[in-house]
């Protein structure tokens, strides 16, 4: 399997041109094994993780708890769309079905670059920001389940805040992953005319943009595994309720107490009233 595409400039130098075409179907292949994988071994050889909904509810603890507010499910969806353009154009033409493709991948681009720019400053203004990085609980509980994944008895640990420890790695792998394809993604722009610029390609050298080639097909490869992942926690039945507050922006209680400390997270509304410590 190649990785890498070479070809001579008109000075007859090698360079990077792209990435291997193979890489595609390595991408897809990879994540189809990772779904059928997981399925597997929550079939028949995970544990289940202890936690169950019986805790008592804090005083007040409504029917529903909120866990997406709308801006936040339209950033979702708006990004999901993006994304889903960006692979299409990106890829179907490699695979032979040929369409005015370019146009409608940097216009995907753009909007993911809006998404993103909006994001950060909601997520630092207006949203916990640290709710999304590993903490020591998070550890803690993390080497728990291993242990007790193994054979091993061990005490339960805390439920998760409103993200547990999957969540935050795909988030930042994620975050990794987008944004080397947004920044390179932004140079291989000013090679093709759009409505902000004219096409000028000698803003670098050939072997220059070998490496953005190189690095912007890495990350889009990387993105389709970790979609075919998303999607396929998305639908499985065990996470349909987080699912379903993507789309209605809440969770019920039974799965906020089975899942979640009200101590780590109150939800994103108003929060409910906490039991008092003795």
């Amino acid at each position: 399997m190649e990785l890498w595409r070479r070809a001579a400039n008109p000075w007859n130098q090698e360079v990077l041109i792209g990435i291997s075409f193979d890489l595609m179907w390595a991408a897809l292949i990879a994540g189809i094994v990772f779904v059928t994988g997981h399925a597997l071994w929550v079939r028949s050889l995970a544990t289940a993780n202890g936690h169950g909904d019986d805790a008592p509810a804090p005083p007040g603890l409504p029917a529903r708890i909120l866990r997406h507010t709308f801006s936040a499910r339209a950033f979702h969806w708006l990004m999901a769309i993006s994304m889903f353009a960006l692979l299409v154009t990106a890829f179907f033409p490699w695979a032979g079905i040929q369409f005015p493709w370019v146009t409608i991948h940097w216009l995907a681009g753009v909007l993911l670059i809006l998404t993103v720019v909006y994001h950060i400053i909601h997520s630092t203004f207006w949203q916990d920001f640290w709710s999304m990085w590993v903490g020591r609980d998070d550890v803690e509980t993390a080497k728990r389940e291993v242990k007790r994944f193994f054979g091993k008895e061990q005490p339960e640990g805390r439920k998760a805040a409103k993200y547990p420890l999957d969540h935050k790695m795909y988030h930042h792998a994620i975050v990794v992953v987008t944004f080397a394809a947004v920044a390179t993604g932004v140079l291989m722009m000013f090679r093709v005319d759009t409505w902000f610029w004219a096409r000028n390609p000698y803003i670098l050298s050939d072997a220059m943009w070998g490496v953005v080639y190189v690095v912007h097909g890495l990350s889009g490869v990387a993105l389709i595994s970790l979609v075919i992942a998303h999607i396929y926690f998305a639908v499985r039945p065990d996470k349909w309720w987080i699912t379903m507050s993507m789309f209605n922006g809440f969770v019920n209680r039974k799965d906020y107490l089975e899942h979640h400390d009200p101590e780590r997270w109150a939800g994103d509304g108003p929060a409910p009233q906490l039991p008092e410590q003795t």
